[in-house]
């Protein structure tokens, strides 16, 4: 009986006729898994520096402007604008503006607001149009969606309870005189 199995274990051994399914069985899941991370990666990186594109030309715009003092839902409209691939821009954006003096330095500090799914109302932001000659920091927070918010990198990333991730971008600059 024991020559029985180790004929057959033997016979087994030899085969070769299985060795590419195996290769593929240990390697497909670790290719698949590069290929999802990088696209979502490649995802976050385009809606970053599409934020920052609408966030750069808006500040272009307000620190050439002609002095008038611009309102949140204009500037988020022209950030939005330029923004071009970021869906429902308006609804998951959310801007901070302060001023500040350059002799006493004040940042956007402390936690970053964003946009809520389940909030009902809107959270109390500080939106202040600058004077002339005013330094002024402006902060965008974008959220938005996972393509693939089980796998690795999504669930990595920190999110809200809606499972929606956050971007960040932000942008200082001084008001020109007229």
């Amino acid at each position: 009986m024991t020559g029985f199995i180790r004929r057959m274990l033997g016979a087994f051994r030899r085969e070769e006729s299985g060795s590419a399914s195996v290769e593929f069985v240990l390697v497909f899941p670790v290719f698949l898994a590069l290929i999802i991370m990088s696209l979502e990666l490649s995802m976050i990186t385009l809606r970053h520096v599409m934020l920052e594109r609408g966030l750069d030309i808006a500040v272009r715009e307000i620190r050439l402007g002609t002095g008038t003092s611009p309102t949140h839902d204009a500037i988020k409209d022209r950030i939005c604008e330029e923004a071009l691939i970021i869906n429902e821009c308006s609804d998951s954006l959310r801007l901070e503006m302060v001023p500040s003096d350059m002799r006493n330095l004040v940042t956007l500090g402390g936690e970053v607001m964003c946009t809520e799914r389940e909030e009902q109302g809107e959270p109390v932001l500080s939106f202040t149009p600058g004077q002339q000659n005013q330094l002024m920091f402006l902060r965008a927070c974008l959220k938005y969606d996972p393509i693939f918010p089980a796998w690795h990198l999504a669930s990595r990333l920190e999110s809200d309870p809606s499972g929606q991730l956050s971007i960040v971008s932000m942008s200082a600059f001084v008001q020109e005189p007229l």
